[in-house]
């Protein structure tokens, strides 16, 4: 299963195309769009999230609610482009509407400047247009799809935001299942599962806003019921942990991952992080903690996975930073667009909707099948024989 995203972030719509998935899935447009209307929402999202209202359309791969086996095509259309049509128009426009719009002061911490670089643009919105959050809409909309064959083998997962720009939410909390944590976070704005610090919270990101700076934070993402041996010791690059940690990273303004304890793990003793391994007749091998989230050489150890990415603050600043324009090369304030004091609910949602693409790409690809019936049986059989090892 491999896929591909297209589109500009105001460009007339976004695509995906996924190749690779199994036919017979049990799939519905309301499937998808009802996690992106999760990616629109949270606390501190700002104006394009009142002018957008994602909903997909599927134009290849799906017919009567199930998967044909050939490529499934997405699609989501930008309701922002009916302002940028001159703009952002594909055939040839005169000097006057190129100069609209035009990019030539880059913002720190974003692609602008090294993007205009690398392509020769003079126009810096060139880069701007496709490194832009916006893409993350595909992304979960893909993540979606990846969802829908994980629930029906079981498997399930939910995030919630750990830490807003350095106030910890979650470090007292005991250690919650997928569950709990959907209960608890899901039903907040905040994403947190102690929600007797929403208030603090809301004003903190209030007062972020109104300095005109942003925030970042970290979000964990936990997944339930993933048996062991998804993954592979014997190649780096089959390792599923590895795998992940490049997805997360790869998500706009995440710069960090850890498993388990994560780097907490290289401040304490073997004894203190490894987990000992138990065994049930009728469960199986378990372990007695989960400091290693879930992983072991590579491979799923079938405890929880528990995984958490480090988000920077959105660069985007209304108060913005220095920079220099390259057209005269005079330093200036960098450039100003449309952004949010922190977009922690939101990037949480993309987290947990990229490892869902992971992990199904993973099984799609151990217990390759032409039909979803044959790969059910497949990991099933699967289940079984771990079992009775």
């Amino acid at each position: 299963m491999r896929f591909f995203t297209a589109g500009e972030s105001h460009g007339p719509r976004l695509t995906a195309i996924i190749e690779g998935l199994p036919a017979g899935l049990p799939l519905q447009a309301s499937d998808i769009n009802v996690e992106l209307k999760r990616r629109q929402g949270g606390y501190g999202r700002g104006g394009r999230m009142k002018i957008e209202s994602d909903q997909v359309e599927i134009t290849s791969g799906l017919r009567h609610g199930k998967t044909l086996g050939s490529p499934l095509t997405l699609n989501v259309t930008n309701r922002d482009f009916s302002h940028w049509t001159e703009i952002m128009a594909s055939e040839e426009v005169d000097d006057a509407v190129k100069r609209q719009r035009k990019l030539t002061k880059p913002r720190p911490g974003h692609a602008d400047l090294v993007g205009g670089m690398k392509y020769e643009f003079e126009d810096l919105r060139n880069t701007l247009e496709r490194s832009s959050a916006r893409e993350t809409t595909m992304r979960v909309a893909v993540g979606a799809v990846a969802k829908a064959l994980l629930k029906q083998l079981d498997i399930d997962m939910a995030y919630h935001v750990v830490n807003f720009g350095g106030k910890d939410v979650a470090a007292q909390l005991p250690e919650l299942s997928v569950s709990e944590i959907k209960a608890k976070a899901g039903t907040n704005d905040l994403s947190i599962v102690d929600i007797s610090r929403a208030e603090e919270i809301r004003s903190y990101i209030d007062k972020i806003k109104k300095a005109g700076d942003t925030i970042g934070g970290i979000v964990e993402v936990r997944v339930t019921n993933v048996p062991a041996g998804l993954g592979s010791y014997v190649h780096f690059d089959r390792k599923l942990d590895a795998k992940i940690a490049a997805a997360v990273v790869s998500i706009n303004a995440f710069k960090g991952v850890e498993f388990g304890l994560g780097f907490e793990a290289g401040r304490r003793q073997g004894s203190q992080v490894m987990d000992e391994i138990l065994w049930a007749a009728q469960t199986g091998y378990s372990r007695k903690s989960n400091n290693l989230g879930g992983f072991e050489g590579g491979m799923t150890n079938g405890e929880d996975l528990v995984i958490r990415g480090v988000m920077k603050p959105i660069p985007t600043l209304y108060k913005p930073l220095m920079s220099v324009n390259t057209e005269t090369h005079e330093p200036y304030k960098a450039s100003v667009e449309r952004s949010d004091p922190t977009a922690l609910p939101a990037a949480g949602v993309v987290m947990e909707n990229v490892v869902a693409t992971v992990i199904a790409q993973e099984i799609c690809d151990k217990f390759s099948s032409d039909s979803f019936r044959e790969l059910q049986e497949a990991f099933q059989n699967y289940k079984e024989r771990l079992k009775n090892f």
